[in-house]
This record gives structure tokens, C-alpha cells and sequence, in this order.
């Protein structure tokens, strides 16, 4: 298997994913992608997002909409299928779970229920699917995703 890796993903932030790819013999060439971060070559169809946490979520749904829709759009455009893989973990395994968050930024930011709405929307919306894993399964989880399993 060869997995593309979008050249905007931070080497800190993935080291721990290129080294579970390196230990399941997984080759991973560095390039800017279309949209999201991780391409399987022999599906590049198929799309992964990935996002450090609901906060991130959160954010490019509120101060980076325009940005974060136009590349659902773009995926839409392009036939392509994005799954956005968020490494949250805290008791946070479906998009049902996303309800009962709570935003550490306090009361006046987006809360879990309205964030649920939004996420759901752009899933009817764009095509595009959440999933959830703890950090420490992110790699693991990506290749399982690219080869098709865990949909």
C-alpha cells in the first residue's frame, strides 16, 4: 500500500502516524493533495481528513467556514469521498457522541449540540463522513480506512 501524505501536514503532528505506516510497510510520499491529508494511491477517491481534536472541528466550522466548505466542495466536485478522522477520544466514538461535548472555550462558543447539527448537516450535505479515534490509533485507523474497512 502507498499512502500519500498532503505536504501541509506538520512533521511534529504526524510523526507517530508515518511511524505506524513504517512499521505495517506502509510507503508514504509527501505531496500537496487536492483536499484532506491522507490518499490511498490504489483509491484516490477516497480521502482522509484528519483533525486534532473537536476544538479543531469546531473552529473550521466557525472562524474557517468559507475555507473548510469550499474543500468540501471540492471534494463533492471531484467525486471524492472525505472522511474526516477526528482524534478526540475522551468518550467521543460516533458523531452521536459530539451531543454531550463540551467546549472547553466556555458558554459562549459552540457547544457539543449545535456542533452535533452542523457536523451532521455537512454529512447529508457534502458526502462526507465523520469518524473518531484516540490519538495513539490514528495511523492504524488511517490505513484501515484507505483499504477500505471501518466505514
Amino acid at each position: 500500500m502507498v499512502i500519500q501524505v498532503d505536504s501541509r501536514e506538520k512533521d511534529r503532528a504526524i510523526k507517530k502516524i508515518l511511524a505506524e505506516f513504517d512499521r505495517q510497510g506502509v510507503k508514504h510520499p509527501v505531496s500537496k493533495l487536492l483536499v484532506g491529508d491522507y490518499m490511498n494511491y490504489d483509491n484516490p477517491r477516497l480521502i482522509v481528513d484528519r483533525k486534532q481534536n473537536l476544538s479543531e472541528v469546531c473552529s473550521n466550522v466557525c472562524q474557517g467556514h468559507e475555507r473548510f466548505r469550499r474543500e468540501l466542495i471540492r471534494a463533492q466536485e471531484n467525486e471524492i469521498r472525505l472522511v474526516v478522522l477526528v482524534e478526540h477520544g475522551k468518550g467521543i466514538r460516533s458523531l452521536e457522541d459530539v451531543i454531550w461535548w463540551v467546549n472547553p472555550r466556555g458558554g459562549k462558543s459552540m457547544q457539543g449540540e449545535v456542533l452535533y447539527r452542523v457536523m451532521k448537516t455537512q454529512e447529508r450535505k457534502y458526502g462526507i463522513r465523520y469518524v473518531f479515534c484516540d490519538k495513539a490509533q490514528t495511523g492504524k485507523r488511517i490505513i484501515e480506512l484507505l483499504s477500505g474497512g471501518g466505514l
